[in-house]
């Protein structure tokens, strides 16, 4: 793809986690989320997923753009994970306990800044709540800048299915100019440690960072696709210093261009598919025989607040923590962001629910057509049409659907269509974002601040 066309696509739009995006969400009370919950006990897809925030960090990385706060006194981890007991019994109270939890989730934040037997009461917690599904994913995001063998070996045993290891480069100048803390022991070693009871590992990746190049970040992917992961990650930094003040101090030492930073994605991509690897969505490359794999060859990949999951898994999300989304089937929630707050909320006895959104009927069924386009690079209106029992001229018109739209983006390579499909092509994938974002209603007149696809 040449200069010139990624230099008109690559322009601000959403990354779609959700539909609609976050920074649409607006006041939400309790007593609104909880009516939610009790609704969601009847939803088409009532599995449950749970989702903890665990917000601290032992040193903030100048990139972050998560909801992260420096790491606190004993008594202060030891009062928020208490309150996460103290909320996960107030949801569960409302959730027919006749359904299977097929998720779990600790997102952060560094969840592994917690003492690894807090982590292990938890997830004895949330298991308590319901049955489980076969084989359901029990996953944690790990910085591997911490912790000891022995914390290795402890955590392994702490039920988990799935470890994403936040590794970001294994060059030590790119980790040092954004503080981010090398691993502890060699990765090849917690491998082995996590693997030892039948976990799958991710490695996950950031491309975009002061002192990459095209030709640095291809020695990192080389090295990483040599441990063998069983997915590997790549990330695109997304710099937004006016609303994470702390990305300003990457200003200052300079950022790759966006023609460097797309031959990053390109190499690492070439890399990890003659490596054998399959890319899965936006930033995912997957073993041939992992669980994405299949449900992408079979059309059955889904995305959620936790990432790319498989219908298998699919589930009602209930979020736990500050700043935790919930992503139900008629609404998201979003708990406020204020940790001290949240423990007094939490200790007498109310939710800290701050935020939300409650979906239309028409933007339920965008959000089936962004979600089908954005996991599988592709959209047959007519399969989705028949999923949601809605005629496809409805599914169009909630869209907004402008043939000339995608007739340009054609002539410009991203994509191919008839019309019942939508292909993006190969070279079209890194902006599957902006042909998302052309049948987002919601996208016609707005002043909200996106990232950049590259």
């Amino acid at each position: 793809m040449n200069q010139d066309i990624i230099t008109k696509y690559n322009r601000p739009v959403p990354r779609y986690t959700s539909y609609p995006p976050a920074n649409f969400f607006d006041t939400f009370t309790e007593e609104a989320y909880l009516a939610m919950v009790d609704q969601s006990n009847t939803a088409r897809q009532n599995q449950i997923s749970f989702y903890l925030h665990i917000p601290f960090c032992r040193h903030l990385c100048h990139y972050c753009g998560c909801n992260s706060y420096p790491q606190a006194k004993p008594e202060v981890i030891s009062a928020y994970v208490e309150a996460l007991h103290h909320e996960i019994d107030m949801v569960a109270s409302h959730i027919d306990r006749s359904r299977k939890i097929s998720q779990i989730h600790y997102g952060g934040g560094s969840p592994t800044a917690l003492p690894i037997e807090m982590i292990r009461e938890l997830n004895e917690h949330l298991l308590s709540v319901a049955p489980t599904i076969e084989r359901p994913e029990i996953a944690i995001e790990c910085h591997p800048g911490y912790l000891t063998e022995k914390d290795w070996i402890k955590l392994s045993e702490c039920g988990f299915t799935r470890y994403s290891l936040g590794v970001q480069d294994l060059q030590p100048e790119v980790l040092k100019v954004v503080n981010r803390r090398e691993a502890l022991i060699p990765i090849a070693q917690i491998l082995d440690i996590l693997r030892s009871n039948g976990a799958t590992v991710n490695l996950d990746f950031i491309y975009g960072l002061p002192l990459q190049t095209a030709e640095s970040f291809k020695t990192t992917i080389e090295q990483a696709a040599q441990l063998r992961p069983n997915r590997l990650v790549t990330f695109s930094y997304a710099h937004l210093p006016q609303i994470f003040p702390r990305q300003q101090i990457l200003d200052k030492v300079g950022l790759p261009s966006d023609t460097e930073k797309s031959k990053m994605y390109d190499v690492a991509s070439q890399v990890l598919t003659a490596a054998g690897y399959q890319p899965i969505g936006l930033d995912h490359f997957v073993l041939p025989d992992d669980e994405l794999a299949v449900a992408l060859a079979q059309g059955q990949l889904h995305r959620n607040f936790q990432g790319y999951c498989t219908r298998r898994t699919t589930a009602q999300v209930y979020a736990f923590g500050v700043t935790g989304i919930s992503q139900l089937d008629d609404a998201y929630t979003q708990n406020g962001r204020n940790i001290t707050e949240y423990i007094d909320t939490i200790n007498e006895g109310c939710l800290y629910v701050k935020r939300g959104y409650q979906l239309s009927e028409n933007q339920k069924l965008v959000r089936e057509v962004i979600e089908a386009l954005m996991c599988n690079y592709s959209l047959s209106w007519s399969d989705v049409a028949t999923r949601l029992d809605v005629s496809t001229d409805a599914l169009r018109a909630a869209c907004n659907y402008n043939e000339a739209t995608f007739s340009e983006m054609q002539t410009d390579g991203l994509l191919n269509f008839d019309h019942d499909h939508i292909e993006v092509n190969t070279c079209g994938r890194p902006f599957v974002r902006c042909v998302a974002a052309a049948l987002d209603p919601l996208m016609a007149h707005t002043d909200k601040k996106f990232s950049k696809p590259i």
